[in-house]
């Protein structure tokens, strides 16, 4: 053998210290087999515990839905019975004054007559009814009607609404209680909306092991993941439940 051929000989044979192809191969594929096992493995367990956690707080919101809406209920019902109450005083606030009328018309008259002794008696007593028998509404009434030479002191203004402000007043606060329920009642659905997104993800990962094609396991690997990202996102956009937080998160029901 000449030295010219030795030479090819010896560059053509392989070198000892490189890898072998299949090396090489593996050296290039990051998911393999046992990888995506892990991994869908981790995934399913982050899954379950955070749909775990959405149930809950799905479950927390519809509770104070159902509380709002009865707390609105019974708001209402008292919020009815002031208005009735209040239509009671300003029934009575009008007879009342008919009343105090007629006196002042006797008060009047004996002035004219010129009989001091029967205006006295009238003034005490128009004093002791105005005590006794009629409203503040009303004396606040009779005062700005004398102030400003009215007829009659429902012609001050908004002396009607003064009657059932303390009906409004508990009226609105029933609307704010309803329109509270409703909100839970949304943010109940948004938090079910993750849970059925979270299960949807459960399902991906259950059936990534089916696929003997590793492209295809990567694949249903992949949508899972972007499934449980964007259903975590959506979940963190939602707020807890009113008066929660993670320092009573053991409290929250007692």
């Amino acid at each position: 053998m000449n030295k010219n051929q030795s030479t090819k000989s010896e560059t053509a044979k392989p070198s000892s210290d490189s890898p072998p192809d299949n090396a090489v191969k593996d050296r290039k594929t990051i998911l393999t087999a046992k990888r995506v096992e892990t991994i869908v493995a981790v995934l399913l367990g982050i899954t379950t515990l955070l749909s775990a956690w959405a149930s809950w707080i799905g479950h927390l919101h519809g509770g104070l839905q159902s509380i709002n809406f009865t707390k609105s209920n019974n708001t209402a019902s008292q919020g009815t019975a002031e208005y009735n109450f209040g239509m009671q005083n300003y029934l009575a606030d009008y007879m009342a004054w008919n009343t105090v009328k007629d006196y002042y018309f006797e008060l009047e008259t004996a002035k004219v007559n010129g009989d001091q002794a029967k205006v006295d008696i009238i003034n005490r007593k128009i004093e002791t009814f105005k005590n006794n028998s009629i409203s503040d509404t009303l004396a606040e009434g009779i005062k700005w009607m004398e102030e400003n030479n009215e007829d009659t002191p429902f012609n001050m203004p908004g002396i009607t609404e003064k009657y059932f402000a303390s009906a409004q007043k508990t009226v609105q606060q029933s609307q704010e209680q309803l329109e509270e329920g409703k909100r839970d009642n949304a943010k109940g659905d948004s938090y079910m909306l993750v849970t059925v997104i979270y299960s949807l993800t459960l399902f991906l990962l259950g059936i990534v092991g089916t696929f003997k094609n590793m492209p295809n396991r990567i694949v249903v690997l992949s949508i899972s993941v972007v499934c449980l990202v964007l259903a975590f996102i959506y979940m963190c956009t939602i707020p807890l439940p009113t008066g929660f937080s993670q320092m009573n998160f053991f409290e929250f029901n007692k």
